[in-house]
């Protein structure tokens, strides 16, 4: 890992564009010297990228249990915490945790009603309407809903766990290629924020029947066999779903390792046949027209847009009801034998559906499979056998009999003492990389960020020169942006048996990328995409006291986890430039800026412990 990640920082070190009076500062960030992690080079700001410390996530070696304390006693155990549950923290959530304890702020987090779903706001904006901006064919006000979404203050919580949903039902606007997708994307977005803290059975049939999960893994549109012509139903949902959203590849323990057969070698979880068979069950489904109106292109009379509603609701089984109405069901009358469930010929489509997912939701690969994901997503990258099996007994039985109650679920990955004990702050191998869509969401949330227009005019940053290099609901695939066992090729984590998912972003374009997007927006003067600035209120209140400007960002940002070493060395960047309470707004905003933009490119930071 040494090497390689030493290599693509030096290519990259080039393609940064950092202010004169920064990157001499930069030389003296210190670089992480865990034996299980790169040392990063210390020649600038490609820490930012490359991941800094604890790539790989949490220990193999579970910390001793300890008594779980509950009230965080000081505003780093606070903030810590918070960090990992949400999307941002600030100082008045940490008065309140602090007051009220973990759980009981975490209840009232999940308690919170959804304060605008993204339809609605896209709705609000006008973005549903036929006009001569034609937004029915074009992204990217799908773009703009979920920067709204992610970056307004309300519901925080359960926007960080739908955001980890979306990574794991992974549906993509830049696969979607029909008439209003940007409100088909949101519509998917607000069901999973809906579904986060219900129930995983729910979740899974709602993902099923989605609108834009059905055009993106051809579920809309899939016929029945033809043996005129050889026609057999599409597979692609039927692989996925058993492959990405329930079952996995392998058969596991309830820890999470893979079950062995008698040669000591895995054991897969379905065959072709599973996969044959199960394809039938979703075959005849189709988009609701049900209500549909007709309204004429502004730009082009002859052009007929549907409305909005088919994309708004679940997609349906009666043909009736399609675009084009039908006597003829395209539902598949045979016989599905899968995973030893078998539903019999000629079964209503309807309950076919229902007894496939029954039977994966009770697969007993569900509770671990996708619970070690959830961990990796919010808490760890390598959590220790022993984390994974008390989230999946969680997932398992909720105490009260219940299977898949999401809310206890996620409840058990933040609040248990692996994910708290204070000794994962200094485990080399507990943590994992902050995304770049978490620290640019965060930065927007912590700084006050707006959006002048009201429209959040942030587009697609997957580019890996121009923007982050991913960009919220835009994976490049249904693999999501990275896999949740990828490991960097020839390096220590890979030694150590870890792994890294977000390091399958980071290379030699992503690096200087990262670093030069943020500092166009720290520091920006029209806002990014000339609409959406971050206010700094607090922190230009206090710009001319840089001991007290650092130890608020530092706080706020990375839970007081930046060295004093590194806080040294950002201080005497700052310091190089006298900043008085006289000063001027400007001389206020580049000390602010350049603090903000120091901390966030620190691999002190960049690692979320």
């Amino acid at each position: 890992m040494k090497e390689a990640l030493h290599q693509i920082c030096l290519e990259g070190a080039s393609e940064i564009e950092m202010p004169d009076d920064v990157v001499p500062a930069l030389a003296e960030v210190p670089a992480q010297t865990s034996p299980y992690v790169y040392a990063l080079p210390a020649a600038s700001l490609l820490v930012a990228a490359c991941g800094g410390g604890g790539a790989g996530g949490g220990s193999s070696t579970t910390p001793p249990p300890t008594a779980q304390v509950p009230k965080p006693s000081t505003d780093a155990q606070a903030s810590r915490f918070i960090l990992k549950s949400s999307l941002s923290v600030s100082e008045a959530e940490i008065s309140n945790i602090k007051s009220i304890g973990y759980e009981p702020w975490l209840n009232a987090q999940m308690d919170a009603p959804i304060n605008q779903t993204g339809v609605a706001w896209l709705a609000s904006r006008g973005y549903d309407q036929v006009t001569a901006d034609n937004f029915f064919d074009n992204e990217y006000p799908g773009d703009y809903m979920i920067w709204n979404q992610l970056m307004s203050d309300a519901n925080g919580v359960r926007k960080r766990v739908a955001l980890a949903l979306s990574e794991f039902f992974v549906v993509s606007l830049t696969g979607l290629d029909f008439s209003w997708r940007a409100q088909a994307i949101a519509f998917f977005w607000d069901q999973l924020n809906s579904n986060a803290f219900g129930n995983f059975r729910k979740l899974l049939e709602d993902v099923t029947l989605n609108p834009a999960m059905g055009y993106y893994l051809s579920t809309r549109g899939n016929r029945k066999e033809d043996t005129r012509t050889g026609r057999v139903p599409d597979e692609n949902y039927a692989r996925e779903v058993m492959q990405l959203f329930t079952i996995g590849l392998y058969q596991l323990n309830n820890d999470g390792t893979r079950k062995l057969d008698a040669n000591n070698q895995p054991i897969e979880t379905y065959t072709n046949s599973d996969v044959t068979n199960l394809a039938r069950v979703f075959t005849g489904y189709n988009w609701d027209f049900t209500g549909n109106v007709k309204t004429p292109a502004t730009n082009d009379p002859t052009r007929l847009i549907n409305s909005t509603g088919y994309v708004l609701k679940p997609m349906t089984i009666d043909p009736t009801k399609w675009e084009f109405p039908s006597t003829t069901s395209q539902h598949s009358a045979l016989e599905v034998n899968f995973l030893g469930t078998n539903i019999p010929a000629n079964t209503d489509g309807t309950v076919a559906l229902k007894t496939a997912l029954d039977a994966l939701f009770n697969h007993a690969n569900v509770g671990p499979f996708f619970s070690k994901q959830m961990i990796q997503r919010l808490v760890t990258s390598n959590p220790s056998t022993a984390y994974v099996d008390r989230v999946a007994k969680v997932f398992n039985n909720n105490g009260s009999g219940t299977r898949g109650d999401l809310r206890a679920v996620f409840k058990a990955i933040l609040l248990d003492d692996e994910a708290m004990n204070a000794s994962g702050l200094t485990a080399p191998t507990f943590g994992k990389v902050r995304e770049p869509i978490l620290r640019f969401v965060q930065w927007g949330r912590t700084f006050g960020a707006a959006s002048t227009s009201g429209n959040w005019r942030i587009g697609n940053l997957s580019d890996l020169v121009s923007g982050l290099g991913q960009s919220a609901l835009r994976s490049p695939s249904v693999f999501n942006f990275f896999r949740p066992g990828y490991v960097p090729a020839n390096t220590a984590i890979a030694t150590n048996s870890l792994v890294a998912p977000e390091f399958q972003l980071i290379n030699e374009s992503s690096t200087p990328g990262y670093v030069n997007y943020m500092t166009s927006a720290i520091g920006s003067t029209n806002g990014v995409g000339g609409d959406v600035k971050a206010a700094y209120t607090s922190e230009l209140a206090i710009a001319h006291d840089s001991t007290a400007l650092l130890d608020r960002i530092c706080l706020l940002l990375a839970a007081n986890q930046i060295s004093d070493t590194t806080k040294a060395t950002i201080k005497t960047a700052l310091d190089a430039t006298t900043v008085t309470q006289t000063s001027t707004t400007a001389e206020k905003q580049r000390r602010v800026y350049m603090a903000v933009l120091l901390v966030m490119a620190s691999p002190d930071y960049l690692v979320q412990k």
